[in-house]
């Protein structure tokens, strides 16, 4: 998420399929929810928000994006786990290289040693109707 006092700059990928979004799931255990982002990360001091989005995908779930087309950039300022954070969002619409993606219910995969998460498939509809809850709120505007 954001570092404590800094401004995060994140490069994040909108990989749609047939009316579903590929999404990560996660959990603020102070507000007790269940939210789910666009897949992506950090933007290293040097590096372009396409090439950081690219290095994220291949690092995080060892996949090669294709069709990278940039949407805009998102502002948050946001609380999670009772932490105040703030990220400049670099927005990618893009497709995956390999169609196996497009098969997969779910997959598991690892930040670091301690921490993994789920990436999912899911109903945009469900977005869209608040059912679910997608993070930053502003990236519905991309749906």
């Amino acid at each position: 998420m954001s570092k404590l006092g800094k401004i995060w700059v994140l490069a994040l990928g909108l990989i749609r399929d047939d009316g579903r979004i590929f999404v990560s799931e996660g959990y603020d255990s102070v507000k007790e929810e269940t939210y789910y982002r666009a897949l992506g990360g950090g933007v290293d001091f040097g590096e372009t928000s396409q090439a950081a989005l690219q290095r994220e995908f291949q690092e995080e779930i060892q996949a090669e994006l294709t069709n990278i087309k940039y949407l805009g950039s998102i502002e948050n300022i946001f609380t999670f786990n009772g932490q105040q954070g703030h990220e400049i969002i670099q927005t990618y619409e893009c497709d995956f290289v390999d169609s196996k993606f497009y098969e997969l219910e779910s997959l598991i995969f690892s930040e670091s040693k301690k921490h993994q998460h789920k990436a999912i498939w899911l109903d945009i509809a469900d977005f869209k109707s608040g059912k679910l809850k997608l993070v930053p709120e502003a990236f519905l505007v991309y749906l």
